[in-house]
């Protein structure tokens, strides 16, 4: 039960999180200069991320049976938290 509803919240987080920034690529542009040269690779990062999102959505159905997928899935959130608090503290 634990693993079902922590994977629904990452999911379901993560879609509310990252799904706007399908958007805002001019605006984080101008917001956090140099503006984004190579759209490609935002977008791709952005498909990726919001394909794990899926990921956790389809683990917290079932758990047991997707339970070798947690752990890609924990290592994503720790790789992506690990570098962003290594950008923030420069």
């Amino acid at each position: 039960m634990f693993a079902r509803r922590v994977f629904l919240i990452a999911g379901i987080y993560g879609l509310l999180v990252l799904a706007p920034h399908y958007f805002l690529e001019a605006k984080i542009g101008r917001d956090h200069p140099p503006e984004i040269t190579h759209p490609e690779f935002f977008y791709g990062f952005i498909g990726v991320a919001v394909a794990w999102q899926v990921a956790f959505l389809i683990i917290a159905r079932d758990p047991v049976r997707y339970r070798l997928i947690m752990l890609p899935g924990i290592l994503e959130k720790v790789a992506f938290g690990v570098a962003a608090l290594g950008f923030t503290s420069h």
